[in-house]
């Protein structure tokens, strides 16, 4: 499995394990049952429940094909649907726990999902998704033609990591929150503002910690109550897990 190292915007370069080709074709095959089911609801419920398979036949191509294209528009926009919904992640995704992400270190935004799509269609259509596949197998990252596009890859979320790893924080039961417009952050923002001071805390970067307080403050309108700054990027991460668990 591929190692990838991604630079965030505070310079942190963090490492990743690309999902292998396996792990990529294993959760298209479950979105495309998840599609497969739904065109086998539809038809069966409207087209031979409802009779719609008759109105069909009363009305001219152009209607016919307007009709048809209205039913099943969902499955032409499934990935680039659920990827914007689900912050990287189709269903298949969620459950072979991959994701897609920015290589810059940023959350995807739905323009990226949106390349990933359109370079899809061509990929999975032209000799039978045989293009897809070898851009795969020959990329050291498992990049499709689309993720080379996008400025994006997939990442497996299988990592064995501590809590020092992630954005979790322990926090007791009594737990009193001091920022409550921490909220403002995302989980990504959370995931490099603790990796970024941990590594500065580590190295004892006294000027990092100032710049990344700095930032936290600007961004989100909080004002400092402490002149202990590494107390605050504390105060933060703990703030943020008490709210996004307890909401």
């Amino acid at each position: 499995m591929s190692e990838l190292t991604i630079s965030t915007t505070q310079n942190v370069a963090i490492n990743f394990k690309a999902a292998s080709v396996g792990e990529r074709m294993s959760a298209s095959m479950l979105d495309f049952f998840i599609k497969v089911a739904y065109c086998i609801v539809v038809i069966y419920f409207f087209f031979n429940l409802l009779g719609f398979s008759k109105l069909l036949d009363s009305v001219d191509m152009w209607s016919r094909m307007a009709v048809i294209i209205i039913f099943f528009f969902p499955v032409m926009i499934y990935s680039v649907t659920l990827e914007s919904i689900f912050e990287g992640q189709t269903i298949g995704k969620k459950l072979l726990k991959i994701k897609v992400v920015k290589i810059e270190g940023y959350q995807a935004s739905f323009g990226d999902y949106l390349i990933r799509w359109l370079f899809r269609i061509i990929e999975n259509n032209m000799l039978g998704g045989l293009i897809g596949l070898v851009a795969m197998i020959v990329n050291d990252k498992t990049r499709r033609m689309g993720d080379i596009a996008a400025g994006t890859a997939v990442i497996t979320l299988k990592n064995n990591v501590t809590i020092d790893n992630t954005i979790l924080e322990e926090i007791g039961d009594a737990y009193q929150p001091v920022y409550p417009l921490v909220i403002k952050l995302s989980d990504n923002d959370m995931r490099i503002i603790k990796e970024t001071f941990l590594i500065a805390e580590k190295n004892g970067d006294l000027e990092t910690i100032q710049k990344l307080s700095n930032k936290i403050q600007s961004v989100t309108g909080i004002k400092m109550q402490t002149t202990n700054q590494i107390a605050f990027i504390k105060t933060i991460l703990k703030d943020y897990n008490f709210y996004t668990q307890n909401m």
